[in-house]
């Protein structure tokens, strides 16, 4: 039998030739060993099991990171949002942080692109968020104490965002400050107390936009009219009846044949404050039979016909276009602006078939919703005006007159007439 010497050089020996041990002896099984030399062959085939379990590991698998690759915020209706877009889909974070200084929300497995590192670098974020990346795979949202009241996150796909809505804390008044002393009065009696007029803009902006332009013709008709060049010519008459209402200001997203894309009309509209935005278009249909007016504006296309006039005006493919709407709930399209659009398009498609009819062969096609990208980004009341089909032989003659144009203007300045009479609707 062997000496108990024997056995542990024996073990070393063969735990060295399996590569076990690979940070040194394990000098538990050396000691057992040592002190079961008069054990079994049994006893030590255990030992030998046990330390191969102990020292079995696998090194962990780096995960790969979810980049968030831009940020922005908005507020409307009481909401603030915070919007992280990000290069692939993740789960919403849970259980977050709360701490003395306020609320922290770890995003796992996350890193900060350049873009939002250079928004975060400018001090443009909007308060009261604070984001920073704690670790080289982990971002951090944070909500100081008292700045908000309940808060909401949410994960959306198509494309990928993680998207934070704050309400803030009720507001609290000031208390008003020490009212002076009256000057004594120079006058017999006293004059009753004036009502204070608030602050605002003195006139409304209406933005209008002729559809298509430059490289972009848009619809052709069997003539050869160009799409680009009617939406021109009737959002130049608009602008010249709109510019005789007193207390309204008229800006156009091109007044010549331009290319622009469909953002940067967006972009304009929100940039001048505008109160409504009017997109003109010409429609057109494979059966060239089809003819009427149809007014649109942003949402949930509920038919075929309507996502396929979406495609084209967007110059998307069909399959990619109806993703618009669960981007309308992340960029902050409130339902009082959808019904504000809603509201809108209605009165111009009456306003049209009032002006219209009599005069012209009118099919009324009514008010549709469709996910318009021009329509997608802007921030005030916004429509889309189909006012006839250059598709159709006999429209696209009228098209070509002088007289149908001028008063398509005119029943389109009708529309946002009776809408703004109606509203009441105060200027921005």
């Amino acid at each position: 039998m062997p000496s108990a010497l024997w056995r542990i050089v024996t073990t070393l020996f063969a735990v060295g030739l399996t590569g076990l041990c690979v940070q040194g002896p394990d000098w538990s099984l050396v000691s057992s060993a040592w002190a079961a030399g008069g054990e079994s062959s049994l006893g030590h085939h255990k030992s030998s099991k046990k330390a191969k379990g102990s020292h079995a590991s696998l090194a962990p698998v780096p995960l790969s990171l979810t980049t968030i690759e831009n940020l922005r915020t908005a507020t409307s209706s009481g909401v603030t949002r915070l919007v992280l877009d990000l290069d692939r889909r993740t789960k919403v974070p849970k259980s977050p942080t709360f701490q003395n200084d306020g609320l922290v929300i770890e995003i796992p497995n996350s890193t900060l692109g350049k873009s939002a590192q250079a928004k975060l670098a400018k001090g443009t974020l909007a308060k009261p968020f604070v984001i920073t990346q704690t670790s080289d795979h982990s971002v951090s949202v944070s909500l100081p104490s008292g700045s908000y009241q309940t808060y909401k996150m949410i994960s959306l796909a198509n494309p990928p965002r993680l998207v934070v809505d704050v309400i803030p804390p009720a507001a609290q008044e000031e208390p008003a400050p020490p009212a002076e002393q009256p000057a004594p009065s120079l006058l017999p009696f006293e004059l009753p107390p004036q009502p204070v007029q608030p602050r605002t803009k003195t006139f409304k902006t209406i933005v209008i936009d002729p559809g298509h332009g430059g490289k972009d013709p848009g619809a052709h008709g069997i003539r050869g009219t160009a799409e680009k060049d009617i939406t021109l010519k009737v959002g130049l008459k608009l602008r010249e009846i709109l510019s005789r209402q007193p207390g309204v200001r008229v800006l156009m997203t091109r007044e010549r044949d331009v290319f622009v894309e469909l953002e940067d009309r967006a972009k304009f509209a929100n940039s001048n404050d505008a109160d409504l935005f009017v997109s003109i278009h010409v429609n057109s249909h494979p059966q060239r039979s089809v003819r009427g007016i149809e007014i649109y504006h942003f949402g949930e296309a509920k038919d075929q016909r309507a996502l396929e006039v979406a495609a084209r005006e967007n110059g998307t493919p069909l399959g990619s276009t109806g993703v618009g709407w669960e981007y309308l709930v992340a960029d902050l399209l409130t339902t009082k602006k959808i019904e504000a659009s809603l509201e809108l398009a209605w009165n111009t498609k009456e306003a049209m078939i009032a002006h219209l009819n009599g005069h012209y062969a009118l099919v009324d096609h009514g008010v549709k919703t469709a996910p318009f990208y021009v329509l997608r980004f802007t921030s005030m009341p916004s429509i889309l005006a189909e006012i006839a089909y250059v598709s159709n032989a006999s429209e696209e003659e009228l098209l070509r007159t002088n007289s149908f144009l001028t008063r398509i203007a005119e029943s389109l300045h009708e529309g946002v007439k009776s809408y703004l009479v109606a509203s009441r609707q105060p200027a921005r």
